[in-house]
Order: C-alpha cells, then structure tokens, then sequence
C-alpha cells in the first residue's frame, strides 16, 4: 500500500483554545500544517467534542476561526478523548486510503494521546507535531505536570514507544513534510 497522510486536527474549538497553553502559538502552527496539507493534496480531518459542557452549536463548541474546516473537509464528531471510539474517523481514513495521521490539537495528555495510541492499534503510522498540540494551562503546583512539561513529556513518550510494524516520528511543524512519498 503507498504512503499517504491526512492532518488530524483535534479539539480546536473556541472553548478548549481558550483555556490552552500557548494557545496562538499552537493554533498558528496548526494554520500553517492546514495551508501544508491542502497544497499537498493531503486530506485535512478536523475531529470535533461534543457532550456534555461542548454542546453541538454553542460558540464555545464551534472550532476556531482561524483552523475551521473548509467546505471539503470532512469533520469527526466525538464524545470521549478517543476520536475513533464510535465515530467513522477509521472509515474515514480507510475511504481516503490513509496509511499515516499527522496528529495534532488539545489536550496533550487526553484527547491527543489516546487518539494517537488507537491510531497505532489501527496499524496507522504516526506523526506528533511536537509543536502542534497543547494542554490547559494550569497552576505549577498540585498533581498535574506543567503545561511545558507535560508536552515535552508525552513528545519524549512518542519518541521512545514501540508499536511493532508502526513508524512513528515525533518532529516539529517545520519538517512535516507532506509532498514526501
């Protein structure tokens, strides 16, 4: 099967962004992978929560302006942090003929995490832009690690985790290459 990508863009929605970690740094990266992705040809998913607190039409849930979907686009609704767990993101993928997800969005150790780990177990190989995700910001004390941290963390994680059969490449923004074959 030949190598192909699609962008997952995850949870970028106005409520998410605006409790996020270098929030305009992330969305500014994400915005420039979209550009990337769409002159490549390469398919663009945008991954959407819905639920409870993220009710489907309030402003809050709505993505934000400078990443919404273009009309082409197709976006994934979800109700937990793993974006294939009861959506058609897998089929999705299949039907686009994806062999890798180039994944970014919020919240790094939730929704980012363990939709990455279920691509792996789907047999995708796996991209994590090391700048193109973020966490909530948070006070540097108490049980949680710092935002910084906690992405620098997860980065680490990828670029140490086995999947047998799997490539998976940690980089930044700046070296996704989506004209590669």
């Amino acid at each position: 099967m030949a190598h192909a990508s699609a962008l997952l863009v995850i949870d970028m929605q106005n409520d998410t962004v605006s409790i996020a970690y270098r929030a305009a740094e992330t969305v500014a990266v994400i915005a420039g992978l979209r550009e990337c992705a769409r002159a490549a040809g390469v398919p663009v998913v945008t991954i959407q929560d819905q639920g409870a607190g993220m009710e489907a039409g309030t402003e809050g849930w709505q993505i934000v302006p400078e990443l919404s979907p273009a009309a082409d686009e197709t976006v994934v609704h979800k109700i937990s942090p793993d974006s294939f767990l009861d959506t058609d993101l897998d089929k999705v993928l299949e039907t686009l003929g994806v062999t890798e997800v180039v994944v970014t969005g919020f919240a790094t150790e939730i929704c980012v995490d363990t939709t990455a780990r279920q691509a792996l177990s789907r047999r995708y190989d796996l991209v994590l832009v090391a700048d193109g995700h973020t966490t909530s910001v948070r006070p540097d004390s108490g049980e949680y690690a710092a935002p910084g941290q906690s992405i620098a963390h997860h980065n680490e994680i990828f670029r140490h985790i086995d999947f047998p059969g799997r490539n998976i490449r940690v980089l930044p923004a700046s070296e996704v290459d989506f004209t590669a074959a």
